[in-house]
């Protein structure tokens, strides 16, 4: 391997694996840390960790361990893949894990980039916008778990890190990529900004022989180049069969998507409540989503004032903890049942489908929106999933994600 990704959640892991695929690369996608050698024919590999949410001290541990197994496959350089929103909490984990990481690697001037023009994603004078307006106006101020009200990604990861944290301006990264490497400080972190794919192409360049870099999967765009690679279109085999979709997460744009596919397909609204009571099982779901002849909804993807009032009456994390594993088994009995096509809304709950179903690694296929690829899991019969990040994919991606799993699209 050349490049090595270690990911802090599951969607983010599969976008940047697209990324790296479509740049020429053969990539596969591990879920957690892989026992054994990887194939000797893969130029990148993705370690998918459940880490964004977890304590520090265990995101931490997963992620130099991933570090240690990217480095003996041969990986010269190691990508944090964290979200283009840049999911965190004044603890961590970004900030945290990017310093055990960096003391690992012996670096310094560590390149930090979330954006991620095609999904609107961008960072100017050190501020993430969210298309026009800046993060903490985005809806991401009223994520259940990492709220995110500051724009300004120097202060968040200032708050995180131990150490310095430094900015790269627009105008620098415009004037190329020497000018961007001149500009990286002698220690610590730097935000650099990106308002174009070009931006990103030229933090690619400036970045070659970095042993460690930080950011969304816009970072990666321009890192295969480096290595003599040339953009390519990932193969696909089409996978028929029975289909759901698993939607836990709670953004504006799965919302709306939810609120587009109820309105064609059958549909089951999953509540806390339910969840953390036991009131549904994910055998009686099962059931009820393989009667149907549409692929249906299963979703627990409720307004921000709902999430609220569930974690004021069962505790912050329990009502979530009870959701994930109601989609996990869920998930898993579907698989078991035969369902060949699981398209799963929120990283999280990406993360609870892909661990359901005991999946170790998958093989990186189509695009099916921005920051989405087609994933086939690895070994067995076949098994077909999408897994998107809560605010990545358009009004109908549930519908058109089922549909060119399938190759009817």
């Amino acid at each position: 391997m050349k490049i090595g990704v270690i990911a802090d959640d599951f969607t983010g892991a599969s976008d940047i694996a697209l990324t790296l695929a479509e740049a020429g690369m053969a990539v596969s996608q591990f879920i957690g840390v892989p026992e054994g050698a990887a194939d000797a024919a893969l130029d990148a590999g993705v370690v998918a960790l459940k880490s964004r949410t977890a304590p520090v001290a265990e995101a931490v541990a997963d992620s130099l361990a991933a570090c240690d197994w990217l480095l003996a496959q041969g990986c010269e350089q190691i990508i944090f893949k964290v979200c283009s929103t840049f999911d965190s909490t004044p603890e961590g984990n970004i900030g945290p894990v990017l310093d055990a990481l960096a003391d690992r690697l012996g670096a310094e001037g560590v390149i930090t980039c979330p954006a991620f023009p095609e999904n609107g994603r961008s960072v100017y004078m050190g501020h993430l916008f969210v298309g026009d307006v800046p993060l903490n106006e985005s809806g991401m101020q009223n994520h259940p778990l990492t709220p995110m009200t500051d724009s300004d990604l120097r202060r968040v990861l200032a708050a995180q890190s131990s150490r310095p944290v430094g900015h790269v301006p627009a105008v620098t990264v415009m004037a190329g990529a020497d000018a961007i490497r001149a500009a990286l400080p002698r220690e610590g972190h730097v935000i650099v900004d990106a308002i174009r794919d070009a931006d990103l192409m030229e933090i690619g360049k400036a970045a070659k022989g970095s042993a460690l870099l930080c950011g969304g999967s816009g970072i990666a765009l321009g890192l295969p180049a480096n290595f003599g690679h040339s953009p390519a279109t990932p193969a696909w085999e089409p996978v028929k069969g029975p289909g759901v979709v698993l939607s836990g997460s709670c953004s504006r744009a799965t919302r709306g998507q939810v609120a587009r596919y109820k309105a064609i397909a059958p549909h089951r609204e999953i509540s806390a409540a339910e969840a953390v009571k036991g009131e549904v099982t994910a055998e009686d779901l099962a059931d009820w989503v393989l009667a149907q002849d549409v692929p249906p909804l299963v979703y627990s993807s409720a307004d921000p004032e709902v999430v609220k009032a569930a974690q004021e009456t069962f505790g912050k994390g329990v009502a979530a903890e009870a959701i994930e594993r109601l989609f996990s088994d869920l998930a898993a009995t579907l698989a078991a049942r035969g369902a060949t096509r699981i398209v799963v809304a929120g990283g999280e709950t990406s993360g609870a489908a892909v661990q359901g179903v005991r999946a170790k690694a998958l093989r990186i296929g189509m695009r099916l929106a921005a920051g989405v690829p087609a994933v086939r899991v690895e070994g067995g019969r076949p098994l077909a999933m999408a897994l998107k990040s809560g605010n990545f994919g358009g009004p109908d991606f549930f519908a058109e994600a089922l549909a060119l799993l399938a190759g009817e699209a």
